[in-house]
């Protein structure tokens, strides 16, 4: 069993030409023991946002706060706390903060992925 404030984890910071001003961490993965699923938080502060891309697995995100936009199937649709998105594999997909505060996702991946 593991309690812990997310914010406890060592976060990780990308920004590059494909991702802007998002950190993420990861809560649960192999230093845990999950041998399924593992969960990460992001955070991405406003005009931030995730890379464009695709992968072979799915994964299931929920929307803790703020608000912003998923890109799937060549449209952008609104997001905003409490939403929850599934994400089908191979389907690309982005996310982008388009608010004004900072934008927090959990994601759920499968232990197949890479965890970060």
């Amino acid at each position: 069993m593991k309690i812990v404030s997310y914010r406890q984890i060592t976060p990780k910071n990308f920004d590059n030409k494909e991702i802007k001003d998002v950190i993420g961490r990861v809560v649960i993965g192999k230093r845990e023991g999950a041998e399924n699923f593992f969960m990460r938080i992001f955070e991405i502060t406003p005009g931030g946002y995730t890379p464009k891309h695709t992968h072979d697995w799915e994964h299931e995100v929920f929307i803790h706060f703020g608000r912003g936009e998923v890109y799937t199937n060549g449209t952008w649709h609104p997001i905003n706390a409490d939403d929850v998105i599934f994400i089908p594999a191979n389907e690309e997909h982005q996310i982008r903060n388009n608010g004004q505060d900072i934008l927090i996702f959990l994601c759920l991946i499968p232990s197949k992925a890479p965890e970060l």
